[in-house]
């Protein structure tokens, strides 16, 4: 018999388009939430509840879903729907103003949530997304028009003035949502959104000839703040700040100095994380009650149940998905794409690192959720929309246009895109 060659060629293993380290994080994450959520509002209480861990569920459903059809969606279909998804979110932003919920309202002090029947919407979320991709519209536009003027070849000071415009750009692209949020009264939202703002600064190729001096009037704006916090509040209360803002960076400073009530929740989640110890106390285990623990101060659960081996898997599960992010970006070679990762990565990243650091006391408590984790419909939305952009970015290389025309979502998302007239865009932005 005919011995085979030992040269022949191997065939080439299929490649997955879809990234499988990030979707593995993602349900490992979402494991952790709805066994958390059960821990917290069924096993805890002798009259517990099923329907949250089944509501995270169902929204874990519908999230998976939305990022999916997200994954869809190519580049340059994704590109043209961010001036549209912006104009979206804004008139959401406008509505919740007038519709929010009193009741809510009452409770936080924020008019961020709709009510429609038995579920409550709150648009700033949403409007993380399109913001994200409306950023790295505008970072692409800044790219294009660089190489077109040859930004390379400019001194330095045409080159401050390029990118002076170009900042000045943004920032105005910035302050209709932020202004809208901060009308809604939700702080821990419109430090998000700041953080997406200095995230897509980073990565839009602005020289650094602006980006040291702002970032250095930032951090001298922000020592000034801690100053006339600690000793000249009433020039910040002319300013607008709140006596429960105030009380928040009090319980921050001095946890344990008014437990019973501004300090409250903080000195019980440092008490349940605590008594957690290495290993934990076991699934449904509680000593120490802790208030809102199924959304804000769910880490302070996984603490007490899982120990700070638990509560160290999470936060490993974490960075194994922003590593994973970040990799995405290096690999697309992409103005819009690394612009768009980078909003996302600083969303993700500051939601995180806020939330685990305020339920340990590192942080002021801001009613920041934990990505993926936290009970909650729009935010755990967000975040799956948030997944399928970057999902995209893989799924759809090498994909030509004939191919791409033939999917619904995206022949229904560029249907969307030519009732606005390009013309009037390129003279928006």
């Amino acid at each position: 018999m005919e011995k085979r060659s030992s040269n022949r060629r191997l065939k080439k293993k299929p490649t997955s388009r879809v990234d499988i380290t990030i979707v593995i994080c993602v349900m490992l994450l979402a494991l952790v939430s709805i066994v958390t959520i059960f821990s917290t509002t069924y096993l805890q209480y002798d009259s517990g509840s099923y329907s949250q861990t089944i509501m995270q569920i169902a929204w874990f459903a519908v999230g998976a879903v939305a990022a999916a059809v997200v994954m869809q969606l190519d580049r340059e279909t994704l590109y043209h729907f961010a001036p549209v998804a912006y104009g979206l979110g804004l008139v959401l932003l406008v509505l919740v103003l007038i519709f929010y919920d009193r009741e809510l309202a009452v409770t936080n002090g924020a008019h961020s949530w709709i009510t429609i029947g038995p579920l409550s919407l709150q648009p700033s979320e949403l409007m993380k997304v399109a913001y994200i991709i409306m950023m790295a519209y505008l970072v692409q536009g800044y790219n294009d028009e660089g190489r077109r003027l040859g930004v390379e070849d400019m001194d330095m000071m045409e080159r401050v003035k390029f990118d002076g415009r170009f900042l000045l750009k943004i920032t105005l692209w910035t302050i209709p949502p932020v202004a809208l949020i901060i009308a809604q009264n939700d702080l821990g939202t419109t430090l998000v959104f700041l953080m997406m703002f200095i995230g897509v600064i980073f990565v839009s190729g602005i020289t650094w000839y602006i980006i040291l001096p702002g970032f250095l009037s930032i951090a001298v704006i922000a020592l000034v703040l801690i100053i006339l916090v600690v000793y000249q509040r009433d020039l910040l209360y002319a300013l607008g700040f709140q006596d429960y803002q105030f009380a928040r960076i009090d319980s921050w400073l001095n946890p344990f100095g008014n437990s019973a009530n501004e300090s409250y929740q903080l000195a019980q989640s440092l008490k349940a994380i605590g008594s957690g110890g290495i290993l934990g106390k076991g699934l449904g285990q509680f000593q120490v009650h802790v208030p809102v623990r199924e959304s804000d101060m769910i880490f302070s659960t996984i603490g007490e149940n899982f120990g700070f081996l638990g509560s160290s898997f999470v936060v490993l599960l974490y960075f194994i998905l922003i590593f994973q992010m970040i990799s995405v970006a290096f690999r697309a070679h992409d103005a819009f794409y690394a612009s768009m990762v980078s909003g996302v990565v600083m969303m993700f990243t500051f939601h995180i690192v806020e939330n685990i650091g305020m339920s340990i006391g590192l942080l002021p408590l801001t009613g920041i959720p934990l990505p993926l984790i936290s009970a909650g419909g729009t935010a755990l939305i967000t975040s799956m929309l948030s997944i399928g952009l970057i999902l995209s970015i893989k799924y759809n290389e090498g994909l030509d246009d004939e191919h791409l025309s033939k999917i619904p979502v995206v022949k229904a998302i560029r249907w969307v895109n030519r009732l606005i007239p390009q013309n009037l865009i390129d003279k928006l932005t």
